[in-house]
């Protein structure tokens, strides 16, 4: 996709904008993020939402299969 220089150029001055750095920061600071409680990562809060939406989208899950291997290096 090829932008015109009149875009580009409006592109570049809204990126220079102290007010979209303002929204932007504004945005930022309101993200939530719902698996973190009290700043911990609440790992069951996690699975749960796994396990609900795999069940929602009918995925079924794999049968388990024990890694096995005599050299495991990360």
């Amino acid at each position: 996709m090829t932008l015109s220089q009149a875009a580009q150029e409006e592109i570049r001055e809204l990126a220079r904008s102290e007010a979209l750095k303002n929204d932007m920061a504004a945005v930022a600071g309101s993200r939530h993020n719902p698996f973190v409680r009290e700043g911990v990562v609440d790992v069951d809060a996690y699975i749960q939402f796994v396990t609900a939406f795999n069940e929602f989208i009918n995925h079924e899950p794999k049968p388990f299969a024990p890694m096995i291997d005599r050299d495991m290096r990360l």
